[in-house]
């Protein structure tokens, strides 16, 4: 019962440590780790509560995730920037190059563009512009310094 779930959390907190452990062993089928703190356990059971209830994150997300921990361990030092945008299966992106306006959709698995299916914008740009460009550049996702309109 998904009602349920705010209490069991709240309750964590008034279980000994020997309690955690056991409903660690009980929810991840698994010893927890040794000598983990009782401040790190709380946490790690309500997640998986959750999880339990309401399912896990989708594997795009953990890899997002992953993605975002990796950018702030080198200490931010990239300029890919933190949080991607993200567009939807339906958006429609257009960009004029040359005279000409070109469509792109946005599908489940990539991009649809001239009747075919891409897995990157950047493909779809060097199609279009018969150069390599960075795709979110070129229609307009992404802020570059340097990158010039050549469609003039």
């Amino acid at each position: 019962m998904a009602s349920a779930i705010p209490d069991q959390i709240v309750k964590l907190r008034a279980l000994s440590r020997s309690e955690l452990l056991d409903l660690w062993q009980e929810l991840y089928k698994k010893a927890a780790p040794q000598d983990v703190r009782r401040e790190i356990l709380v946490p790690f059971l309500a997640y998986r509560i959750q999880e339990n209830a309401y399912g896990a994150l989708k594997p795009n997300v953990v890899a997002e995730l992953r993605r975002i921990a990796k950018t702030l361990d080198k200490g931010r030092a990239s300029t890919e920037p933190l949080i991607r945008t993200r567009l939807k299966a339906g958006t429609r992106l257009f960009r004029e190059w040359r005279g000409h306006t070109h469509e792109v959709f946005v599908t489940d698995s990539g991009y649809e563009y001239g009747g075919f299916s891409h897995r990157s914008l950047s493909e779809i740009a060097r199609k279009i512009t018969g150069t390599r460009w960075s795709g979110p550049a070129f229609f307009g996702l992404k802020k570059i310094n340097s990158v010039r309109d050549h469609s003039r």
